[in-house]
């Protein structure tokens, strides 16, 4: 039987004892956001919530993201943002999230956002209330998925007439490619030789 909580307390050291890689704006017209990796226990296993965008929102219509957004005027932390934003998306309230650590920032390329990502535990099972207006669905993906040598794969995307490959994690035929791919590579690439073994 897996040890789950020795895994969780692994994960908070290894997130811990590094600095974050972060982007300056620098003048770039960038906007600031945060997104959450939200992990949560099934059946014994560490598995990640994502979520489809749903196709009324004004950047990157249908794709597979995590919760998150834009950083308010009265967030107090970049931390709070994603808390927040978790929660207006899929109803996870924040005293329900534990943060265990930062990820290095990326940046989004044709919507010009610089993006925080924090990984935080969530209870399961849970009533997640979803904002049908920015999510079309939720997407579960055992974490385990992720550190399968085979993953990421090329994959060829058509974006706005143009096709192009790119990395891409291929889950039951859900895509995620993009700013989330490569946030989810460096998850992995962080705890890959802790929890390889399991």
């Amino acid at each position: 039987m897996l040890n789950l909580d020795k895994l969780k307390e692994d994960l908070k050291a290894i997130l811990s004892n590094r600095e974050p890689k972060r982007i300056k704006d620098d003048g770039a017209d960038y906007t600031q956001a945060s997104v959450l990796l939200p992990l949560f226990i099934r059946d014994g296993r560490y598995w990640l919530l994502l979520m489809r965008r749903a196709n009324t929102v004004e950047y990157h219509k249908g794709e597979v993201s995590f919760p998150g957004g834009v950083v308010d005027e009265k967030d107090y932390s970049l931390e709070s943002t994603a808390k927040r934003e978790t929660f207006e998306e899929i109803g996870v309230r924040e005293e329900d999230i534990e943060i265990l650590g930062q990820l290095d920032d990326m940046t989004t390329i044709t919507s010009r956002f610089i993006v925080h990502p924090f990984v935080g535990a969530v209870p399961f099972p849970y009533e997640f209330s979803i904002n049908k207006g920015e999510v079309e669905h939720l997407i579960e993906v055992p974490l385990r998925f992720f550190l399968d040598p085979s993953q990421p794969r090329p994959f060829s995307i058509n974006y706005r007439g143009d096709t192009f490959e790119t990395p891409a994690f291929i889950y039951k035929g859900t895509v995620i490619w993009g700013a989330t791919e490569r946030i989810l590579e460096n998850f992995i690439s962080l705890i890959r030789p802790t929890f390889q073994p399991y």
